[in-house]
């Protein structure tokens, strides 16, 4: 089933985990794809993966923290593709050491904030200019069940409780254009950003989210979250807009 036939979809962050399953499941349900990511040599690597199953795929390097290239990664699409249906703004960074507000420094919090909250600003302010024109499109923020719940570092819960305001903003602003935003928010995942071998977290923040959440339930893997992005960036979720959806098999009720 190509529930994207025609469709062309920018992923940010789609060198790796949640980003690269997405873009392989999009082009996979007949997408062009468009995949950006700082790290431009594993960015090639998804690209010929995605090239190898046949799928339509253009690889630009870029950093979404920097407006001018969130501008450009729009520019670069609408000009090999087009148009521009589906903007997923997944590239995020995690904080260190899941510090608490009474620890967190100055330097992480511009790192975190600049990455996870200011690129999601950026980049869907680039694409509104087309797609508020066109008076369609759909834009899905990957965010995280620390939004939600505020449990994590400081730096991190602050980055990804602002994605959730800009969605349920995004959608108001657009509703009358036909341009739909969402958020998903994934609990931890599976991916190589969520692994803290050798890191020295703050074990009075570590116990404080342990209390509160289920930690004996199961986490997502990327593919989990791939497919819950198929699905809102499908026509299947046309009426869905402003919601912020929580990914965690329940381990934060």
């Amino acid at each position: 089933m190509k529930r994207l036939k025609g469709k062309t979809a920018l992923i940010t962050g789609g060198n790796s985990g949640v980003g690269e399953a997405t873009a392989m499941l999009f082009a996979r349900e007949g997408a062009d794809v468009v995949i950006t990511a700082r790290r431009g040599e594993q960015l090639k690597i998804v690209a010929e993966k995605i090239k190898a199953e046949g799928g339509s795929v253009l690889a630009i390097r870029g950093d979404v923290s920097n407006p001018d290239d969130s501008e450009m990664l729009v520019s670069r699409t609408l000009e090999t593709f087009g148009k521009l249906d589906i903007l997923v703004n997944n590239a995020g960074v995690r904080d260190e050491g899941l510090r608490p507000v009474d620890k967190v420094t100055d330097s992480e919090i511009d790192r975190v904030v600049g990455i996870n909250t200011k690129g999601v600003m950026y980049c869907t302010r680039a694409v509104l200019k087309d797609m508020l024109k066109n008076k369609k499109g759909v834009i899905i923020n990957v965010a995280s069940s620390a939004g939600l719940s505020g449990g994590g570092g400081a730096a991190y819960v602050a980055s990804k409780a602002a994605i959730l305001g800009i969605t349920k903003h995004t959608a108001i602003r657009c509703a009358k254009s036909g341009v739909r935003c969402n958020a998903l928010c994934p609990s931890m995942i599976k991916t190589p950003m969520a692994d803290t071998t050798g890191e020295i977290m703050d074990s009075d923040m570590m116990e404080s989210v342990m209390a509160h959440s289920d930690l004996t339930l199961p986490v997502c893997s990327a593919q989990d979250v791939a497919n819950s992005i198929l699905f809102f960036a499908s026509d299947e979720a046309a009426p869905i807009t402003g919601q912020c959806v929580a990914l965690d098999y329940g381990s934060n009720l």
